[in-house]
This record gives structure tokens, C-alpha cells and sequence, in this order.
């Protein structure tokens, strides 16, 4: 290239996308020079869609541009289609190439269906509008029983929790006790989060009302019934499933059978040289925002050093942070490896949001206003979350 700074393409501009722009702004903008590509004209922050069917909250939309542009980085419209990493190109959908010096791969995953028969809640408004009129129906007395279900390879369960609490509480309220259950293949609900989040979150289901399956993985749904692997059927008038995630068709990049790519600590692609992977392309077994964010760090990280930034890059180590929507008081939970299981309902990070990056969760909290701005972070936060060495535990 012919600048002195490293030019870093990233294709995506979602969460992983934004984060890796923002760190390497902040940890190397004399060194390098970042260029996102996009198809997309607005950046959607979905985490909220669970809100959306019963009207207590929506997905929020912002020009992408302009994000961008207040990320520090510049915005090229195309689909990633190949990569030449031997010449270090990228060919998009339309044709059209793109040089760079260090490419990012970011492009997320493809939510497929993975429960014939069941409604599958994707996090877009297509999906919202249709879990709408089946609770309309519900509340009307034309719809009985409602399963949710957490189908076999899911890699991020929360919003399925979600879903059944808010609808046990919509119900609820339209007077309708109709059951609602949740099946799942979890040995113990939202099992990733730890002991003590488990128990919380079991007590949380069984003081709403709602049934719990453990340990059973739906197959398909028709005529009324949920078929279970293990056998026996959970009877249901409409099942709701999360869907199953693949990684989309890259030529020139090694991806699995699933087309998820290998990377190592850093985010490097396995068997290419300057090419980098984060977030749900890649084969982190869980596919979550914050996850994505802390993996685009570890990319961030080593581009830097390796550009000439005065940085020591630190591999990635995720911890997991999860804000439950409960149709009452929220729940926050956090884990990590040989760390507590935390459940509370104060913050457990700063700000209070869904997605929580380093960068970008003050980034969003500025632009789109996801925080409140008359909330004040605790005196112990730190820019990215609050310490939480102290015994906290609230359990319902």
C-alpha cells in the first residue's frame, strides 16, 4: 500500500466490525488506517427484539456511516465474496477488489431454522411481528399451550429465557394461564453462566409459573407435538426456537464443516498470514455479543503491536456477561473460567448494557443514547465494567 500506515480492511460492521474499528483507533490510530465493508446502510442493535413483540422495548437503528465515521475508520458498501491471501485481495459480491495490508474477517454467522414446524426468532422485526400475533392469539383463548426451546448446537440460550419469561408475564397480565414451557438441552437452565446463576434463574422460572425440561433436545414439531430426541413429546399449540447458526461461503478462507473459521488466541486464521477472524464466523463455542467484542480486542491488540503501536498483545480470555430480561426486574449475570457465578440485579458492569465491548459500550451508550444519561456509574467502575469482588448474590 502506498501510506506508511498499515492499512486494515474490515469486512463487517457489527459488533465484532465496530469494536475492532474503535480499538484500533484508540491503541494505533498513527499506525494504521481502517477501512469497514458493509452492505448494511444502518447499524441494528438487536439484543432488544425479545422486547419488541410485547411492546416493552425495540431494536434501535443509527446510519452506519456515521457510526464509522465517529469510529475513526471509512465505510465501503459491498458484500466480502473471496479473499486472495497470497496477494492480499478482497473480491466483493459485485466484482469489485479491495487491497489491504491486514483484513478482519467479521462477517457473523447465518441463522437458520432448527426445529421444523417451530417459529424461528432470528432477533429481526419479521420475527418479532409474528410471536406478536401468536400472543395476541394466546391472550384471545385461540392458542393453549406454548413451548420455547433451546434446539441441540445452540450457542447462546439467553434470549430463549427470555422469550418464556416475558410471555409468562404477558399472559399474565391478559389474565390468559395458558402453560408455558421451556425446553431445553442444558443439564441446568442458562448452564454456561455457572452453579449459583443456574439455581437463581431456576427459582426465577418456577416462581412465574413456567415448566422447565432439562435435558431434552426438541427434533420437530407437528400436530400439537414437540418430538424430544430422548423420546416423548411436550404437547404445544406453537413452538418457538432459536435457530441454528452456520458461517457464510468464503473462497480463499478455511472454514469447517459448519463454515465457522479457526483462529487461534489472537484471532489469527489458521494457515494465513495477516488475516484475522472475531466474533460468531469463528469457532468460539459461544456466539454472543460480548464475546465477539472481547475477540475483536485480541485482534485489535496484536494489529497494533505488530503495526509498531507500544502495546503487549493479550490473548483472549472471554468472560461472559449476560443482561436477562425478566418482564420485571432485570437480571445480570457473569462467569468466567475458574471464576464466581454471579447473578444480581445491580449492575455487574458500566454501563448497564446488553452488549458490553470495551469500546463499545461507551461508544453506543454516546451515540444512540442506550444508556440513561441520568444514571451515574458506581464510585468502583471501571470504563468497561464494575468490579465485582464483593459476595453479591440475588437469587430471584
Amino acid at each position: 500500500m502506498s501510506e506508511s500506515r498499515r492499512h486494515v480492511v474490515v469486512a463487517g460492521a457489527g459488533v465484532a466490525g465496530l469494536e475492532t474499528a474503535l480499538a484500533l483507533q484508540a491503541l494505533a490510530s498513527e499506525h494504521v488506517s481502517v477501512e469497514l465493508i458493509a452492505p448494511e446502510t444502518e447499524y441494528v442493535y438487536r439484543p432488544l427484539a425479545v422486547a419488541e413483540p410485547f411492546r416493552v422495548g425495540e431494536m434501535r437503528r443509527f446510519p452506519l456511516e456515521r457510526l464509522v465515521e465517529s469510529a475513526g475508520a471509512e465505510l465501503r458498501r459491498g458484500a466480502l465474496a473471496a479473499v486472495d491471501p497470497e496477494e492480499k485481495r478482497a473480491t466483493l459480491a459485485d466484482g469489485s477488489t479491495v487491497e489491504y495490508d491486514v483484513l478482519v474477517l467479521a462477517l457473523g454467522a447465518v441463522p437458520l431454522p432448527a426445529v421444523p414446524g417451530a417459529l424461528t426468532f432470528r432477533g429481526v422485526h419479521e420475527d418479532s411481528e409474528e410471536l406478536a400475533r401468536l400472543l395476541e392469539r394466546a391472550t384471545t383463548r385461540d392458542l393453549g399451550p406454548l413451548s420455547f426451546v433451546v434446539p441441540a448446537g445452540a450457542t447462546w440460550p439467553l434470549p430463549l429465557y427470555e422469550l418464556a419469561l416475558l410471555t409468562g408475564e404477558y399472559l399474565s397480565e391478559h389474565l390468559t394461564h395458558d402453560e408455558v414451557t421451556l425446553v431445553t438441552p442444558e443439564e441446568q437452565p442458562l448452564a454456561l453462566f455457572g452453579e449459583r446463576a443456574s439455581e437463581g434463574i431456576a427459582l426465577l422460572l418456577q416462581l412465574r409459573g413456567i415448566v422447565l425440561r432439562t435435558g431434552k433436545t426438541a427434533v420437530a414439531f407437528e400436530d400439537g407435538a414437540l418430538q424430544l430426541a430422548e423420546g416423548g413429546t411436550v404437547a404445544a399449540d406453537a413452538v418457538v426456537a432459536l435457530p441454528r447458526l452456520e458461517g457464510p461461503s468464503l473462497d480463499g478462507i478455511p472454514q469447517d464443516e459448519h463454515g465457522f473459521v479457526p483462529t487461534d488466541d489472537y484471532g489469527r486464521v489458521a494457515g494465513l498470514t495477516d488475516v484475522y477472524a472475531a466474533g460468531d464466523l469463528t469457532q468460539s463455542p459461544i456466539k454472543q455479543g460480548g464475546v465477539a467484542a472481547q475477540e475483536a480486542d485480541a485482534v485489535a491488540e496484536a494489529i497494533a503491536a505488530d503495526a509498531g503501536a507500544p502495546i503487549e498483545p493479550s490473548p483472549c480470555r472471554p468472560v461472559l456477561r449476560g443482561l436477562l430480561l425478566t418482564g420485571f426486574v432485570p437480571r445480570f449475570l457473569r462467569h468466567e473460567e475458574g471464576g464466581p457465578s454471579l447473578i444480581d440485579t445491580q449492575p455487574l458492569w458500566w454501563p448497564p448494557g446488553k452488549i458490553v465491548g470495551r469500546y463499545l459500550s461507551p461508544f453506543l451508550a454516546e451515540h444512540l443514547g442506550l444508556a440513561a444519561e441520568s444514571q451515574a456509574p458506581p464510585a468502583d467502575a471501571l470504563p468497561v465494567e464494575v468490579a465485582v469482588d464483593r459476595p453479591t448474590w440475588t437469587p430471584v
